[in-house]
């Protein structure tokens, strides 16, 4: 068979998601509340069939990553290619501090401009085509199977925008919230979208980000 199915799950909830605090590529771990969304997912996936757990290093992908491999049976494996976004000088801020310290980047971010990015960050086309790359790659080690990929809301989000070949810039009507299960199918020709934002194993609102 020459297609893959994709499970895409975004980690669980952290203390900075909270505060609306740029993570980026900083490593921060799942808070309580982020625990229990990564057992949850867990539970909802335990039936499934999957050949293997591929996931962001950091460690708020990574601790949701184990928590689905623990209850499947496989260890996952860390991946950088399916980090978020470098968000490079915002990170550590809150969407506030951001604007108040730099109002036109604040604007071209909101813009969703395919080509620019923070300084010391990636500009959006850049994490679109890495994890374009990281998908392919790892989904055609496994056609005929399925597989969990568990990243960042900028990873779901390109993913979303790949399967659905929408425009960096197109205004984002679909949700990226935490430790939803996304489910894709890549064929050599690309990805196409199965479903998406299934919360239904988690027993209240989950938490959206709203900008990648």
């Amino acid at each position: 068979m020459e297609t893959t199915r994709l499970i895409a799950i975004r980690h669980g909830e952290t203390a900075w998601n909270v505060d609306t605090r740029i993570q980026g590529q900083l490593d921060i771990g799942l808070n309580e509340r982020g625990q229990w969304q990564a057992r949850q997912a867990a539970r909802a996936l335990a039936d499934e069939p999957i050949a293997a757990i591929y996931s962001s290093d950091l460690s708020r992908a990574f601790e949701t990553a184990r928590a689905i491999g623990s209850a499947v049976g496989l260890d996952p494996v860390p991946d950088t290619a399916l980090r978020e976004r470098a968000f490079g000088i915002f990170e550590g801020r809150t969407w506030a501090e951001i604007e108040t310290a730099w109002p036109e980047d604040t604007r071209r971010w909101r813009e969703r401009e395919p080509g620019w990015g923070p300084a010391q960050g990636e500009t959006l086309e850049q994490v679109r085509d890495r994890v374009a790359a990281a998908t392919e790659a790892l989904a055609a080690r496994h056609r005929g199977e399925q597989i969990v990929l568990v990243a960042h809301g900028g990873v779901m989000d390109a993913l979303y925008r790949l399967a659905t070949q929408q425009h960096l810039q197109a205004p984002r009507t679909w949700s990226l919230g935490n430790a939803a299960i996304n489910r894709l199918l890549w064929s050599p020709q690309g990805l196409t979208l199965v479903g998406w934002g299934d919360t239904r194993h988690l027993d209240d609102a989950v938490r959206d980000e709203s900008s990648a």
